[in-house]
């Protein structure tokens, strides 16, 4: 009994010793491990993210104007099968599509489903053609050998919406990427002069900063949406979506950077650094905003979904991206018709991915926030 007490004694006090001496990294890690909530959304993420970096390779086409089924306008969904009333069959199969003229629509092109022709789901096929950092491959996950097969059914003109889907995830986190990116520089550079400063140029920053708030974001897009070229290529115009998210993103970190370099420029580290010849720009970069990386990191997190809702608002009012880029705001466009919601109700799959892609950063944002909070556990 007395060599347990011991051991239990020896090893409160090991993983006493690794609390105080741990990392903020590692104190932020331990705490967010422990929060369910927050590790589900984190995985997600992690495949959400992974779908869509490599969407090229998971879906079977190509998800532009080159890639669609002409024989198959607003198909349903091809849900491959294992077993029909011909028998069983270890290889996952889909039906033949046959297009006819048929008596009972005045002899116009029908699409009907031959259940006697078997159709066999094959992986690593050869298809389109992409890139990975300039490389060219054509090797797709599945795919079949004659015909196509549309796991999430087809659009109006064809395109394959599993595909579609994979690549409008890709295309909002690169949206989202660069947004943030541009948000996160400015926030640091003009929180940090303001908060390092103060006085005058604190007043004057903080003057632009609230000028800035105020900014409509709709309007603003209507105005600018009115001066884009409609000689733009897709390429173009994402970017300078990502752009102006980025410019008119930035106030809420900056003015977090701001209080926080309020509070730590009197310290007596500043004072040191300072004494030592130390620049404004050192001192700002090397001491004061590495005090609270953490609070950034989750600053970051938060303001993905943010950046992804409004690409995807923009986009889904008309005013962000259009054909052909695939975002989820592109393909949100297509579900407002009273005929999709009747009779394509395929056309929503994309919307699930997109509630699922928000709440995963949201749990993940909310997760690294209580993670961050030094007074978390004190808290509850």
């Amino acid at each position: 009994m007395a060599e347990k007490n011991i051991y239990d004694a020896a090893v409160n006090q090991t993983a006493k010793d690794a609390y105080f001496t741990a990392s903020q990294g590692q104190l932020i890690w331990t705490r967010f491990k422990k929060q369910k909530a927050a590790m589900v959304g984190a995985w997600v993420l992690v495949i959400l993210i992974l779908s869509g970096i490599f969407a090229p390779f998971l879906t079977p086409y190509d998800p532009t104007i080159a890639g669609r089924d002409k024989d198959y306008l607003n198909g349903a969904p091809t849900v491959p099968q294992f077993c029909d009333d011909n028998g069983c069959s270890l290889r996952p199969f889909i039906y033949a599509l046959e297009r006819e003229r048929s008596a009972k629509t005045n002899f116009r092109w029908v699409t009907t489903v031959n259940t006697d022709k078997r159709q066999y789901v094959q992986f690593f096929v050869e298809g389109s053609e992409y890139k990975y950092f300039g490389i060219p491959f054509d090797t797709h996950l599945f795919g079949i050998e004659d015909g196509y097969i549309h796991l999430f059914g087809t659009d109006s003109t064809g395109k394959d919406i599993f595909s579609r889907t994979f690549h409008a995830i890709n295309t909002s986190l690169a949206v989202g990427t660069i947004g943030v990116f541009i948000a996160f520089v400015l926030a640091l550079i003009i929180g940090g002069i303001s908060g390092f400063y103060g006085g005058w140029v604190d007043s004057f920053i903080q003057m632009v900063t609230d000028a800035v708030r105020t900014i409509p974001a709709i309007p603003l897009f209507m105005a600018l949406a009115a001066f884009i070229p409609a000689t733009w290529s897709a390429e173009e115009r994402f970017f300078f979506i990502s752009i102006i998210l980025g410019f008119i993103g930035w106030p809420t970190l900056a003015r977090r950077v701001r209080t926080h370099l309020l509070t730590e420029r009197n310290q007596e580290y500043v004072l040191a650094a300072q004494l030592c010849g130390a620049s404004s720009g050192h001192v700002i970069r090397k001491h004061l905003l590495p005090s609270f990386t953490s609070y950034i990191i989750v600053d970051l997190v938060i303001s993905f979904p943010y950046m992804v809702l409004s690409e995807t608002a923009l986009s889904f009012i008309g005013l962000g991206l259009k054909d052909p880029v695939n975002s989820l705001g592109v393909m949100l466009q297509n579900v407002t018709s009273a005929d999709v919601l009747l009779n394509y109700q395929w056309y929503f799959i994309p919307v699930i991915f997109f509630i699922v892609l928000v709440m995963a950063f949201v749990f993940v944002g909310d997760g690294l926030r209580d993670a961050a909070d030094p007074y978390g556990d004190t808290k509850k």
